[in-house]
């Protein structure tokens, strides 16, 4: 036989939807009120067998109240109409006793039946035929069933009691029974299942819809103000859902725009370099006739002059080499640490008269790193520390920074501790991301950044270990410690300039 065609995927998607809904609150409401159907048809059999139990019992103790007639009757026997009068009250066929001393007596004689009835014992029943006796009398098959009943007496001193009865008449009853209680179950699971529904739309679903939209909004429009959800101020998850989600959006939001200002930067700053190393080759054909000269002042100045020249042209040349935002592999190499402070320094404008530095760095300790890049670290951490001191407002005493350097596990640390305003609280969170870290009002927020990339492009990490009112301190971390340190300053950790 040939395969049914596949139907269309309209068609698939449409059934799908149809047998199973795609909405989070139909779904709650289905599962509700299939959860509770489920646990009324788990009642539903011992409910019937506990109402067809009772109604035979009825039937007994009727049948038992009825058979008291034959102590009044001569000789205890009943006639034919009166026998057939108590049966019809009694609603049974026989009424029979069997006595202490194991001797039956038939209390209510009635006709031969046709075939023999089916036997329910209510003194000691078993859960699992407790259970199935209403079944089997609902889906019995066969005209006229009797059913034969044995149960303890009330008002004879006998073993038991036994009646032969009809069941059609439970039977209809049962059936009643049955469809009652499946309506009560489907109003009760209807109710329960639109309450449940009412409460988990409105604690739940909603909520986590207006998470969906704000996401799918911001997604679509990050600068999208309104797409901006509003936490509601909720303690349980979905509060804390609103609060992470708002945050998330937020640090996205700042994140895409430093990376719009960085492409625009760098973009700005691919066009500049052009023309940039074409004024840096000027620069040095200029430096080199002014080296030509014997002006002992100029001959002093030259090599500083050289060198400045040197890494600008480096730098011009690796920003177009390696692209915007691409710093190029460290070149590590053992070097006097001294020597690049003094130099960082310089270029960092401090000065005895200003801010000055105060170094306990030997001039045989070194550290393995790229000779520039270092310059690059060094420079941007004192130029930020001599800015943040001279911007302090009501300063009184003279700015330091002072120079330590240990060892700690292998690792040369650098700490560089200033006594200037420290690092404030709302600072500290983006104090080394691109464009937010700034301090002070018209800084780029670039220079911590650029050093904490270059630092991890060394295998180490630059981190800011202490600030207050007294001063902050940094700790650059650079692999290797190719330098003898100085019993006295190794473990220091100083914690803020000396002045």
């Amino acid at each position: 036989m040939a395969d049914a065609p596949t139907p269309p995927a309209p068609i698939r998607s449409l059934r799908r939807r149809f047998f199973w809904p795609g909405g989070l609150s139909a779904r709650l409401l289905l599962l509700t009120v299939l959860f509770v159907a489920g646990a009324g048809a788990l009642a539903l059999p011992p409910a019937l067998a506990s109402f067809e139990e009772q109604w035979l019992l009825d039937r007994v103790r009727a049948a038992e109240l009825a058979s008291m007639a034959t102590e009044a009757a001569p000789d205890q026997v009943l006639s034919e109409a009166l026998a057939s009068q108590l049966r019809q009250g009694a609603g049974v066929q026989t009424v029979a006793v069997l006595d202490n001393d194991g001797n039956r007596f038939l209390k209510v004689p009635g006709p031969k039946l046709a075939q023999p009835p089916y036997l329910v014992d209510l003194r000691d029943q078993a859960p699992a035929s407790w259970l199935s006796a209403p079944f089997q009398t609902l889906f019995g098959s066969g005209e006229g069933r009797m059913v034969r009943v044995i149960a303890e007496p009330r008002f004879y001193k006998a073993q038991f009691i036994e009646v032969v009865a009809p069941d059609a008449e439970l039977k209809a009853e049962l059936k009643v029974y049955l469809w009652r209680l499946l309506a009560v179950m489907a109003f009760v699971s209807a109710l329960a299942g639109g309450l449940v529904y009412l409460s988990l739309n409105y604690f739940l679903v909603r909520p986590m819809q207006r998470i969906t939209r704000s996401m799918e909004r911001f997604a679509s429009d990050p600068e999208d103000a309104a797409a901006r959800i509003e936490p509601s101020g909720r303690r349980d998850e979905i509060g804390r859902a609103e609060v992470q989600l708002d945050r998330m959006q937020d640090e996205l939001r700042s994140a895409l725009s430093s990376r719009a200002r960085l492409a625009a930067l760098g973009e700005a700053v691919a066009k500049i370099n052009h023309d940039l190393r074409n004024m840096l080759t000027s620069a040095q054909i200029a430096s080199e006739r002014l080296a030509a000269l014997n002006d002992p002042q100029v001959t002093q100045a030259m090599p500083r002059l050289e060198r400045a020249l040197d890494r600008a042209v480096k730098l011009a040349t690796g920003v177009l080499t390696y692209g915007k935002t691409e710093e190029a592999a460290p070149d590590a190499r053992p070097l006097a640490l001294s020597p690049a402070l003094e130099a960082a320094a310089e270029e960092a404008r401090l000065s005895p008269d200003g801010v000055r530095l105060i170094s306990l760095v030997e001039a045989s300790e070194q550290v393995n790193a790229d000779p520039d890049q270092l310059h690059r670290i060094l420079v941007n951490l004192l130029r930020n520390a001599r800015e943040a001191v001279e911007q302090q407002p009501g300063r009184e005493t003279p700015g330091a920074i002072q120079i330590t350097l240990f060892e700690d596990e292998g690792v040369s640390v650098i700490r560089l501790a200033d006594n200037g305003p420290g690092v404030s609280e709302r600072a500290r969170e983006r104090l080394f991301q691109p464009f937010s870290g700034s301090t002070r009002a018209g800084g780029a927020g670039l220079g911590l950044a650029i050093a904490l990339e270059l630092a991890q492009g060394h295998g180490g990490d630059l981190s800011l270990v202490q600030t207050g009112p007294e001063g902050s301190v940094f700790e650059l971390r650079l692999p290797g410690a190719p330098g003898k340190l100085l019993p006295s300053l190794r473990g220091r950790r100083p914690k803020s300039a000396e002045v």
